[in-house]
């Protein structure tokens, strides 16, 4: 088989190794993949947006099956144009992205579902929305209405920086159109969850859930990031939790979207908040999180190909999805210093062929037939192990066997759940 996954990120370079495994499988191409990637996939240099480039490349290879894994070309209609020319894809459709693609339209989903999510307000006005948060309780949550790489959320500590958010979205337009509408939301509290699912539209399995770690530096201080490293199992997420998320917010979603006339087929991303009132939905997302799918699916046991194309014929049922339950994961992001913000990078990459299975390219280039940093995000290093601190530890040490230049990183990923664990104990 000819796969073609889109993108080319950590999570890309994650999804490719996996499908890797499957015997079936004879060319992998990444569009556009990265210098790491490389390494597992043919990579192309048409970019993930180029909906009609994507098209006309897997019609002329041959592509068997696609994977579309980053949110804009989801949001885009890449699945809708693939499907169209026959090629069966792995990903919601256009109108069931939106999902994660409005934020106002996820809320709204919710409230008339009753599925449990913090109290929120919408806005198209700046005025308005400036006068409704003389009315609320801080800190409060300010969110552009749509994509934003992830950074579209800020928590206002009080009414001025609240002002400022609304102001920087909807005036300043420091998200573009996203900031057209912004949803402002009471501030939850509560340990943080993801949980990625599997749906065919007709089931829902849910993956191994797992804790990110947004910020950028020690001690969750200095800026949101995209994310500096996961650990997988949560273990705030227990047994009776997870029964209750079934119940009353993973289901519900499934059927709301069935409801609504969108179906959602692929991976439904859940971010929870575990508050003292129960859980919560912080967010969806329609895709696979990044970088909570490192250290998801190296805990997965079944293989992921064969049950990405049971979700897309809608026979998710009929397939095993297993995960190692006697086993935890890390991932630490090394990322090139001064991230989020501003950095440098062309620092060539050196990773021992010792680790290198456990690592996952997301920032990298091919420059003079070496690997060099690109971006501010550069590599997902992974390990698991029988216990979370067995698998923080060669996590770590593989850490301290990779270099580049400019190389930056949290020292204290999985210190969270450490602690959870013993006070559970």
């Amino acid at each position: 088989m000819n796969i073609l996954v889109i993108g080319g990120g950590g999570r890309e370079h994650a999804v490719i190794k996996a499908i890797k495994k499957n015997p079936d499988v004879t060319e992998i191409f990444a569009l556009p993949g990265n210098g790491g990637i490389a390494a597992d996939a043919t990579c192309v240099e048409i970019g993930a947006k180029d909906i009609d480039g994507i098209v006309d490349f897997a019609k002329s290879h041959a592509i068997d099956y696609a994977v579309v894994t980053p949110d804009d070309p989801l949001v885009l209609g890449c699945v809708d144009a693939l499907t169209a020319v026959g090629i069966p894809c792995f990903g919601p459709d256009r109108k069931a992205a939106i999902i994660e693609g409005s934020k106002a339209f996820s809320k709204n989903l919710m409230k008339k579902y009753g599925i449990p999510t913090a109290a929120y307000e919408i806005f198209d006005d700046m005025d308005a929305a400036i006068a409704y948060l003389d009315t609320v309780s801080y800190p409060v949550v300010v969110k552009a209405d749509g994509l934003a790489l992830g950074k579209g959320v800020i928590i206002a500590a009080d009414h001025a920086e609240a002002v400022d958010a609304v102001r920087s979205m909807m005036a300043d337009k420091v998200f573009g159109a996203s900031g057209d509408h912004v949803v402002i939301e009471e501030f939850l509290t509560g340990p943080e969850v993801s949980v990625l699912a599997f749906t065919d539209g007709k089931t829902l399995v849910p993956m191994i859930s797992s804790m990110d770690h947004k910020r950028a530096h020690d001690n969750d201080e200095g800026l949101n990031t995209g994310g500096m490293g996961t650990i997988a199992p949560n273990p705030y997420y227990t047994a009776a939790i997870a029964d209750e998320c079934m119940k009353t917010i993973f289901l519900p979603t499934m059927e709301a979207m069935n409801a609504e006339g969108r179906t959602f087929k692929g991976c439904l991303y859940f971010g929870l908040m575990l508050t003292p009132n129960g859980p919560k939905v912080i967010e969806y997302n329609c895709r696979f999180g990044d970088p909570e799918t490192q250290v998801v699916l190296p805990l997965l046991e079944s293989d992921l190909l064969t049950v990405m194309q049971a979700v897309t014929e809608e026979r998710l049922a009929e397939v095993e999805v297993k995960f190692a339950t006697d086993k935890s994961a890390c991932c630490v992001i090394m990322a090139s210093d001064g991230y989020p913000a501003h950095y440098e990078k062309g620092f060539e990459i050196t990773i021992p062929d010792e680790v290198s299975g456990g690592v996952y390219v997301a920032g990298a280039a091919i420059k003079d037939g070496k690997v060099v940093t690109s971006g501010g995000r550069v590599l997902g290093v992974t390990a698991t192990a029988a216990t979370l601190p067995a698998a923080i530890k060669a996590a770590y040490d593989r850490v301290e066997v990779i270099h580049f230049d400019n190389a930056y990183y949290r020292h204290d990923i999985g210190a969270r759940a450490l602690k959870a664990l013993q006070d559970k104990a």
